[in-house]
């Protein structure tokens, strides 16, 4: 999960972290962004400077930029919270990764008021006029890329109300968090397997494509492959294949190749290893030549599932389906 947190200042988003921390989110934050910058520049850390310079940002580098900042430095099996947002773009941003919800913390002007005189952090107000007009320039600046804090809690996936105690507040945190766990999506078999096959073409030696492919039987990896050039062989990129060297056209000159294919390499190194095969799926970022569909066949593997088309896919696709092997593209799902 990705927990952003906005409201208003005093709300209660500090406790709302602190208690998700503990639960084993990795806490993150905008404003930390923009206190490192301002201590690069020498500048106060203020209440006040904090929103001027980010609204500088926004103006000069597009609403969403520190969404985007903060979106970059995300890691995909991690749970994060981001604490900090008061601008819809930010939100934007940050709805481009998985599993990403807003939680607006709300409590009552004058029990905030309280709080933040008690943290007096970044030399916070401390007199309830001067708390409510600084509010006010908060809640809807007067530029569009200024900070619009009414409209950042206003499009919150969850709201949650904190003019109680603290435990009060974590056991509303909690309920929210298990509607989130039981509504979360993952990726289907199809989904994570082709990713897995995407992350193995990374270590293809080809410098005319990285390709990949895996075969799954019971819904386990039992072999991986990508291309490049045999065993011993000096590698593709440093010039062991002269036909990929040469930068030729695609599809010509192939038997002049001497890089063994993804699915080739998965079937030859499962034979390798003495591992059975019969009966497996194989998952390839590209769907297979003609050589490749012919070893497919005769190893009796029941099913090909591609990402991308080869250009020379007619005659091994008809080969393929003749032998009564299942073919089709992979298509995205979420279970």
């Amino acid at each position: 999960m990705i927990i952003g947190l906005t409201g208003t200042n005093g709300s209660g988003k500090g406790e709302v972290a602190k208690f998700l921390q503990e639960t084993g989110f990795t806490y993150t934050s905008l404003s930390d962004v923009l206190r490192e910058e301002l201590r690069k520049q020498g500048r106060e850390v203020t209440r006040e400077n904090l929103t001027n310079f980010a609204n500088e940002l926004r103006l000069k580098k597009g609403a969403g930029c520190l969404g985007i900042i903060v979106a970059s430095r995300l890691e995909v099996d991690t749970n994060y919270i981001v604490d900090s947002i008061r601008h819809p773009d930010e939100v934007e941003a940050l709805r481009q990764c998985k599993n990403f919800s807003l939680f607006a913390v709300e409590a009552e002007p004058k029990i905030r008021f309280e709080r933040v005189k008690v943290r007096a952090r970044e030399k916070d107000t401390i007199t309830y006029e001067a708390f409510v007009a600084q509010e006010a320039k908060e809640a809807a600046g007067k530029n569009p890329t200024d900070q619009q804090l009414n409209k950042t809690i206003h499009s919150a996936d969850a709201k949650i109300e904190n003019n109680g105690t603290i435990e009060e507040l974590r056991q509303k945190v909690k309920q929210v968090l298990q509607t989130l766990a039981m509504q979360s999506k993952r990726p289907g078999w199809d989904e994570y397997f082709m990713s897995i096959a995407r992350q193995a073409a990374l270590r293809s030696n080809c410098i005319k494509r990285k390709i990949a492919a895996i075969l799954v039987k019971d819904q386990r990896i039992i072999s991986t492959g990508y291309n490049g050039t045999p065993r011993g062989i000096k590698n593709c990129n440093e010039g062991g294949c002269p036909r990929c060297n040469s930068f030729g056209a695609s599809g010509a000159s192939l038997e002049t190749c001497l890089c063994s294919h993804a699915e080739e390499n998965a079937i030859v190194q499962s034979a390798y290893h003495g591992v059975n095969i019969s009966g497996a799926t194989l998952y390839t970022t590209m769907s297979p030549c003609l050589l490749c569909t012919k070893m497919i066949i005769n190893s009796g593997i029941k099913e090909v599932v591609y990402n991308k088309s080869y250009n020379l896919e007619e005659v091994a696709s008809r080969l393929l389906k003749e032998a009564g092997i299942q073919i089709r593209p992979f298509l995205k799902k979420i279970i």
